[in-house]
């Protein structure tokens, strides 16, 4: 198991890297590309809290890169029904654009990756790393013990 998790600490900074070259021309780094891929999954509008919860990320660190998508005319904060202080993030046009953008670049990246990939061992490598996780959010690791 410590060598898979390895595995996929280098694969991750792999991912970052090469997801960084793709996007750089629209602006984007990995980090605010899958900010607003969050964005733009989510079928209503989020404050950051939520994106970080449902990116498994920290709320600080979302909200750092929500502040430059912000500064940079990508996104928008609206009002919160809900909660007066906990704004929405929307992407605004320029954000959607270079968004769908990003998608077009993406599609040959990612069947360049899947190229003589089994379909079945795909699916059950996402399945392992979906119950990994999960585990990981019902018994985080705090102060070394588990």
């Amino acid at each position: 198991m410590s060598e898979l998790i390895i595995a996929i600490f280098r694969l991750n900074g792999r991912l970052l890297v090469s997801g960084d070259r793709l996007v750089t021309s629209l602006g984007l780094t990995s980090a605010r590309w899958q900010v607003l891929g969050a964005i733009g999954i989510s079928p209503t509008p989020e404050p950051v809290a939520r994106l970080a919860r449902n990116m498994g990320l920290t709320r600080q660190s979302v909200q750092r890169i929500v502040g430059e998508l912000l500064a940079e005319g990508f996104v928008e904060l609206k009002d919160n029904p809900h909660h007066r202080s906990a704004k929405l993030v929307v992407m605004t046009a320029k954000g959607e654009q270079a968004y769908r953008a990003a998608l077009r670049l993406q599609a040959p990246w990612v069947n360049m990756l899947a190229e003589g990939l089994d379909e079945q061992g795909i699916e059950a490598a996402g399945k392992l790393l979906d119950t990994l996780r999960q585990r990981l959010e019902q018994s985080p690791v705090e102060g070394g013990q588990t």
